[in-house]
């Protein structure tokens, strides 16, 4: 593995700040995006953080991305809207798209929004986070450009379209899911194939339907579903609730991220916001969650275990770790991203090669 560097969350912000207004985004935007990114990179989610900045950026040189979006939204039922991303970085909308499920929700109990004309939004618990640091349970589904085979076919057609959902706690922290319907997310099959590492057997084919522990060829082919036919099944609910339901691309048309420069993705997305005081008082909703929290963590540890954690503990440890420490890059991201910055006559931070300790 190349020589890992450590940066300090505000200057990665910052820099990503600086390479996203150099496409004629608005700085407010930009800093959402660039938060979100590194936000990604805090929780571990090294796929889905800065490493993507070279690739976003040349699909807003190419045009396909629009940096300066009409974002619409229009409420179509008493709780539902739809949202038309213009084309915009999935992020933008995604986060009004939630926002407005919880405006929904506020007043009706449960919101719904469908998203549609928008493009890759990152990592899914963004969104189950917004919604839980606002208080409210949410579901998020998204479709993305094919990369994985019906069960039974030979051929990507599914994209790995994640699912991600979030439960408020009480005084413990929130349930936060997100999850790609592939073995593994494509987007770190793509980090290996950068670094040059080899992936494990089992996550995917090579583009001739053979089985391959080559990063790269893996990237090219086709990801294998998580469960077997489970994992494509749910990747089909994704692609009919956020494609079809939605007004986006769907069955294969979402244009891909990485090798498609004809025409924007035109992916979708569908968030759900529900009010945890539906059905009891906020106090004993809380107080439940909180029981089930004490609950998980008493039950007995496996062997080769040292502790049960909810779902999202390890990613939030994770980020409180990273906030002191710095966020590890490898030199082949720091040497992709020092190329980005040259193109637009901005300084990538030096970065140091030692994590900050407690003691320092």
């Amino acid at each position: 593995m190349s020589k890992v560097l450590y940066y300090q969350p505000d200057e990665l912000t910052d820099f990503a700040t600086a390479v996203f207004e150099t496409s004629g985004m608005p700085l407010a935007s930009a800093k959402v995006i660039a938060g979100d990114l590194v936000r990604a990179n805090l929780r571990g989610v090294e796929s889905h953080g800065v490493s993507r900045i070279p690739m976003y950026m040349s699909r807003l040189r190419a045009g396909l991305v629009n940096p300066q979006p009409d974002i619409k939204i229009r409420e179509v039922a008493g709780a539902v809207s739809h949202v038309d991303g213009d084309n915009a970085m999935g992020f933008l909308p995604a986060h009004a798209a939630m926002d407005e499920a919880i405006r929904q929700a506020e007043k009706s109990g449960i919101g719904l929004v469908g998203v549609h004309r928008s493009t890759h939004f990152g990592m899914g618990a963004l969104y189950a986070l917004q919604a839980a640091d606002a208080g409210y349970i949410s579901m998020i589904f998204t479709n993305s450009s094919p990369a994985i085979a019906m069960w039974g076919g030979r051929s990507s057609f599914l994209g790995a379209s994640p699912i991600a959902a979030g439960v408020p706690g009480g005084k413990h922290p929130p349930y936060i899911m997100d999850m790609a319907m592939t073995v593994i997310a494509r987007g770190k099959i793509r980090l290996a194939a950068i670094r040059g590492e080899a992936i494990p057997e089992g996550l995917a084919l090579d583009v001739d339907g053979n089985p391959t522990t080559d990063a790269q060829k893996a990237f090219e082919g086709v990801c294998l579903p998580f469960g077997g036919v489970k994992g494509s099944v749910l990747a089909t609910l994704m692609d009919i609730m956020a494609g079809v339901l939605t007004g986006a691309n769907f069955a294969g048309d979402v244009k891909s991220l990485y090798f498609d420069h004809s025409e924007p993705q035109n992916v979708g997305h569908l968030f759900f916001a529900i009010r945890p005081d539906l059905f009891m008082s906020l106090a004993d909703y809380e107080a439940r969650m909180d029981l089930y929290y004490q609950r998980i963590k008493e039950t007995p540890v496996a062997t080769g275990f040292e502790e049960v954690l909810m779902p999202g503990q390890p990613e939030a440890r994770r980020e409180a770790e990273r906030r002191l420490s710095g966020i590890p890059i490898s030199g082949n991201i720091v040497a992709e991203l020092t190329e980005e910055a040259a193109k637009e006559g901005i300084q990538f931070p030096q970065g140091y090669a030692v994590p900050i300790t407690n003691n320092s």
